[in-house]
């Protein structure tokens, strides 16, 4: 069984992504009684892994809930200043509004479909982004693009591989595969953690869910 340090950013359910495990196996065999709180600094066993995480230790041992925020590191940074803000993938800065943005999308997917599509994404992206900012912005999937507010949002051009390293940013796609999205697109927030985003539901895997999708534009918060 290997061990993982958690880091600041962090969320249970990320952590279980990122290994292929689930959030109730971790809290069991951590004994995590509440699985909405975990603690930077601190080491979890990883069912089913062996040997040690390649992941770097945490700096600070700030509290923290699974879908809440802190300064330090969170996925794709590398480097920290005093005020919380990091910096991530693509030289952009992560900001303390852009993890609460990527917590509140966690909240917001948990409360709609968990892990389970309910075809829905722009309404768990608004919600987020109105728990997180307290902006209140409206739309479809593809919609929303165009709805941001542009003095609290600026669009970036990086992969959307690197863009799934850092937290709190807005993805937009203008069609998917589907009926439905073929007229709606789709949306959704980054978690950081490398692969997973949230709308209505958590898309573990979003590399594989955007080979489907066509017309990607990313946001970053500057609020």
């Amino acid at each position: 069984m290997s061990t993982y340090r958690i880091r600041s950013g962090d969320t249970l359910s990320a952590i279980a992504s990122r290994f292929h495990t689930s959030v109730s196996a971790l809290a069991r065999t951590n004994h995590i009684a509440n699985p909405n709180l975990i603690y930077a600094g601190k080491s979890l066993s990883i069912p089913g892994h062996s040997g040690s995480s390649s992941f770097e230790p945490a700096k600070g041992g700030g509290t923290h809930s699974s879908g809440g925020t802190s300064a330090g590191r969170t996925g794709g940074s590398t480097g920290t200043d005093s005020v919380g803000t990091t910096t991530g993938a693509g030289g952009i800065k992560v900001t303390p509004a852009m993890r609460k943005l990527a917590a509140a999308g966690h909240t917001a997917a948990m409360g709609m479909g968990g892990y389970n599509s309910q075809g829905l994404c722009a309404t768990g992206v608004s919600r987020a982004i109105q728990s997180a900012l307290g902006l209140s912005v409206h739309g479809n999937g593809n919609q929303i693009d165009n709805n941001l507010p542009r003095n609290k949002f600026k669009q970036v051009n990086i992969p959307l591989s690197e863009a799934l390293k850092i937290p709190g940013l807005v993805l937009t796609w203008e069609k998917t595969s589907t009926r439905l999205g073929s007229i709606y697109g789709h949306t959704a927030i980054t978690t950081g953690d490398g692969h997973s985003s949230t709308s209505d539901f958590i898309e573990r895997n979003t590399l594989a869910g955007a080979a489907s999708r066509s017309g990607l534009k990313i946001f970053v918060p500057i609020v």
